[in-house]
C-alpha cells in the first residue's frame, strides 16, 4: 500500500519539528511527513497536496487563513499538545504557594499551557505567563518552559525546561482515524505513548493509582467534580462513590461500599470494562426517572487491570436548555417551506415519486435522495418533513460539499468555547443539535470526507453527539435525509464512501426522476415559473419541440433559467431565436435531422454555409454562422465555430479574415463541398 502524506504546519520550526517526530514515532511506516513553519518562511504560498494537514492554531492566526495556504478540498485538522506525566510529577514537587513564571513565545500560548496545567492539577503554585514583552516580575525566582529558555528575563534563580509539549495521544488516534490506519492503534508503540502522555481521559487513572485506600486529597478532588464518580476495584468491589454520584442514583455511598458493584449497579457496565479493559463509550441510561450519561473507563498499571471509574452526567438540565434553544431557531426559519402539493408535474414518474415518498415519510428510518443536479431534492426532502410524524419540529439543511471539512465538522456536530482559534464564547451547538426531534437534510453527501464519515456513522448509530472540544454527550432525536447526485455505490467500490455508512443512510433509497423523464411536466413547470416570475410570454411550435428534444443536464434548475432569460427577451412569442445560448453550449440536444439542404454535421453545415455565400459572391463571419446555426437548430457554439474555420484554414479549404472580413472558401473547399465526400 502506498504511503500517505502527512503535511505538519506551525509558527515555530523547532515546535513543527518535534511535532513531526511525535506523529513519525507511530506512523513513519505508513506516511512520509513533512514540515513547515510560518517563522522560516516554509509555510508561505499554497503547499503541495498532502492526505492530511496537521496545522498548530498560532501557525496562521485563523481556520480562514489556512485554508489559503492549502489545497481546496483538503483534509485538516488541528494540532493537540500535552505534557508527559514524568514532566508533571517534577511540577508537583515545587514549593507550594510559589510564583512561578510560565515561558512562552506569546501571551496566547503562555495561558493556554497554564490552563492545561490546572486541569491536570498543578494548582499549588502561582503561575505567572511571561512572554516577549511581558512585564518584568522582579519576586518570581522559578520559570518553567517548553523549549523556550531563551526568552526566560534574567535573574531567574531556576528553570525548569519541560522540552516541546507533546502530540495528545487523541490527536493520534484522530490521524489513525482520518487515514485508515486504525490497525496501529492496537500495535505496542502506540500503547507506550498513550501511558506517557497526560490526557484528561487518564486523569481518573492517576487518581486511582495515587489512593486506592480514600486518601482524603481524593475525595476532596472527586467532590469537587461537576460529574458523578463511582470507583470498583479489579474485584468489582466498589469503593468510591461522590456525592453527585449519591445524589443522581439515590443511593448511600456508606452503604455500598465494598459490595459488588452488579449488585448496587446493574445498569452499569463495570464488568465489561473490567473485562475487555477498554472504555466504554458514554451510553444514556434512565435512572429513578433521571437521564444520566454513563462512561466507564479502565485503570491500568504494568498491563493489568486496576479497577475502573464510572462517570456519570445529568443531562435533563442539558435538554431543557437545548429544547428552548431549538424552539426559538425553529421560528427563526429552520422549518420545512415545502410540501408534496409545492411538487409540480403529473407525470407517471413524478406520481410515483411522490407516493412512494409519502409512504415512506411517515416512519422514522433515513431517506437517501438520489438523482441528477437541479432535479429538485431539496424540494423532496421539504416535503418528506412536512408529511412525516416531525412536521412540528425543525428541519435543517446543510450542504455537506459546500463546506471545508474543519469547518463542516463543527457545523453538524457544534464546539466549545475555546476549541480552536476564533471560537465564540460559550461555544455554538451544531445542526444536530438544532435538528433534535426533527430532520436534518445532508445534501451532497458524497462530498464528505472519510474522518467525518465515521463520526457521522457513530452519530446515527448511537443517537448522540459530542460537540468539537468537549467532553460532555449530548443526546440527539434527529432523523436523517440525505441526497446525492453521484451513484454512492461506486464510491464505496472505490473505498472513498465507508459501506457501513452507506447501508445505514440508504435504508430506502428513492430516485428522483430527471426532467426528459417527465414528459410534457417541463411545460407545466415552464409556466409555474413564468407565473412565479411575473412574465408574459407563450412558446412557438419550434421551441416547444426543442424543449422536448432538449436533454436538459441541469433540469429544472436550467428550465428556470431559460425561462427567466425568455421575460428579459421582452417579446411575447418566444422563438427560435431567443433561446439563451446556453442552451446550445451543452451540445446536449437531441435534435431531428434538420432540412435536406442543410446538413446537421457541425463541419459539414460550416462548409455548406460557406459555399452558399461562395455562390452568391460574398463572405461569411462567424456571428453570421453561428445565428444560422440557430435557426438550423444546429448545436454550434462560437468556440466550435472559431476551431472549425481554424481547422479549414490550416488544411487550405478556407480563407478566413479577422475582423469583418468574414470567411471565403478556396478552390480547395468548393472542390470538397461538391465531390459530397466530407
Amino acid at each position: 500500500m502506498a504511503k500517505k502524506k502527512i503535511s505538519v504546519i506551525a509558527l515555530d520550526p523547532r515546535a513543527a519539528e518535534s511535532y513531526r517526530s511525535d506523529i513519525a514515532g507511530l506512523f513513519a511506516d505508513a506516511a512520509d511527513i513533512s514540515v513547515f513553519s510560518m517563522l522560516d518562511g516554509s509555510a508561505a504560498g499554497v503547499l503541495d497536496r498532502a492526505d492530511l494537514f496537521v496545522a498548530s492554531t498560532d501557525a496562521y492566526g485563523s481556520p480562514e487563513e489556512l485554508l489559503r495556504h492549502i489545497p481546496i478540498d483538503s483534509q485538516t485538522m488541528a494540532v493537540e499538545v500535552s505534557f508527559r506525566w514524568r514532566e508533571l510529577r517534577r511540577l508537583k514537587e515545587l514549593p507550594a504557594g510559589s510564583r512561578v513564571l510560565f515561558v512562552n513565545m506569546t501571551q496566547t500560548m503562555a495561558r493556554e499551557a497554564i490552563a492545561q496545567l490546572e486541569q491536570f492539577g498543578i494548582t499549588h503554585v502561582q503561575w505567572i505567563p511571561f512572554y516577549p514583552g511581558a512585564p518584568e516580575v522582579p519576586d518570581a525566582r522559578i520559570a518553567v518552559t517548553p523549549d523556550e529558555a531563551r526568552y526566560v528575563p534574567p535573574g531567574v534563580e531556576t528553570v525548569i525546561d519541560l522540552g516541546q509539549r507533546v502530540c495528545t495521544s487523541g490527536m493520534m488516534i484522530e490521524i489513525a482515524l482520518r487515514l485508515g490506519l486504525e490497525d496501529l492503534l492496537e500495535g505496542p508503540a502506540f500503547q507506550e505513548y498513550a501511558r506517557n502522555v497526560a490526557t484528561n481521559n487518564y486523569s481518573f487513572d492517576r487518581m486511582f493509582a495515587r489512593s486506592v485506600r480514600l486518601e482524603s486529597q481524593f475525595h476532596i478532588l472527586m467532590e469537587s467534580l461537576e460529574d458523578g464518580v463511582i470507583g470498583v476495584n479489579e474485584r468489582g468491589e466498589i469503593f468510591a462513590c461522590s456525592r453527585h454520584a449519591e445524589e443522581m442514583t439515590c443511593v448511600s455511598a456508606s452503604l455500598v461500599q465494598g459490595r459488588r458493584c452488579e449488585e448496587v449497579f446493574p445498569y452499569i457496565p463495570f464488568v465489561q470494562c473490567l473485562q475487555s479493559r477498554r472504555t466504554l463509550p458514554a451510553k444514556a441510561v434512565r435512572v429513578n426517572g433521571v437521564n444520566l450519561s454513563v462512561e466507564v473507563v479502565p485503570v491500568i498499571r504494568q498491563n493489568a487491570c486496576i479497577g475502573a471509574f464510572a462517570l456519570l452526567q445529568r443531562f435533563n438540565d442539558v435538554e431543557a436548555r437545548q429544547s428552548d434553544l431549538r424552539n426559538q431557531l425553529f421560528h427563526k426559519g429552520h422549518y420545512a417551506k415545502y410540501s408534496f402539493a409545492d411538487v409540480i408535474g403529473q407525470s407517471d414518474a413524478i406520481r410515483k415519486t411522490k407516493e412512494t415518498l409519502g409512504r415512506m415519510a411517515r416512519g422514522e428510518s433515513p431517506i437517501l435522495l438520489i438523482g441528477e443536479t437541479g432535479t429538485g431534492k431539496e424540494l423532496f426532502a421539504h416535503a418528506v418533513h412536512q408529511a412525516s410524524l416531525r412536521s412540528g419540529g425543525p428541519f435543517v439543511p446543510i450542504n455537506v460539499a459546500a463546506f471545508p471539512e474543519n469547518l463542516l465538522e463543527s457545523e453538524l456536530f457544534g464546539y466549545e468555547e475555546g476549541a480552536f482559534t476564533g471560537a465564540k464564547k460559550g461555544g455554538r451547538p451544531g445542526l444536530f443539535e438544532l435538528a433534535h426531534r426533527g430532520t436534518l437534510f445532508l445534501d451532497e453527501v458524497e462530498g464528505m470526507s472519510s474522518a467525518l464519515q465515521v463520526k457521522l456513522l457513530r452519530t446515527l448509530q448511537e443517537r448522540e453527539v459530542m460537540r468539537v472540544g468537549g467532553n460532555r454527550i449530548i443526546h440527539v432525536d434527529v432523523r436523517v435525509v440525505a441526497a446525492t447526485n453521484e451513484a454512492l455505490e461506486q464510491k464505496v467500490r472505490e473505498g472513498t464512501f465507508r459501506r457501513d455508512l452507506y447501508y445505514r443512510l440508504s435504508t430506502l433509497p428513492v430516485l428522483i426522476p430527471p426532467l426528459t423523464q417527465r414528459g410534457d411536466d417541463l411545460f407545466l413547470l415552464a409556466d409555474h415559473f413564468r407565473r412565479e416570475l411575473n412574465g408574459s410570454f407563450h412558446l412557438t411550435p419550434q421551441v416547444e419541440d426543442f424543449f422536448r428534444r432538449h436533454t436538459w443536464p441541469g433540469n429544472i434548475r436550467e428550465l428556470r433559467n431559460a425561462v427567466e432569460y425568455f421575460i428579459y427577451t421582452g417579446h411575447e412569442d418566444i422563438t427560435m431565436e431567443d433561446l439563451p445560448p446556453t442552451l446550445f453550449l451543452s451540445r446536449e440536444t437531441a435534435l431531428p435531422a434538420p432540412a435536406e439542404t442543410i446538413p446537421a454535421d457541425p463541419f459539414r453545415f460550416v462548409l455548406a454555409q460557406l459555399y452558399d455565400a461562395s455562390e452568391a459572391g460574398t463572405s461569411t463571419g462567424r456571428d453570421k454562422l453561428l445565428q444560422k446555426a440557430r435557426e438550423a437548430r444546429v448545436p454550434l457554439s462560437q468556440q466550435e465555430v472559431r476551431s472549425i474555420l481554424s481547422d479549414m484554414a490550416a488544411r487550405g479549404l478556407a480563407r478566413v479574415s479577422r475582423g469583418r472580413g468574414g470567411s471565403q472558401l478556396t478552390p480547395k473547399g468548393r472542390s470538397l463541398w461538391e465531390s459530397g465526400q466530407t
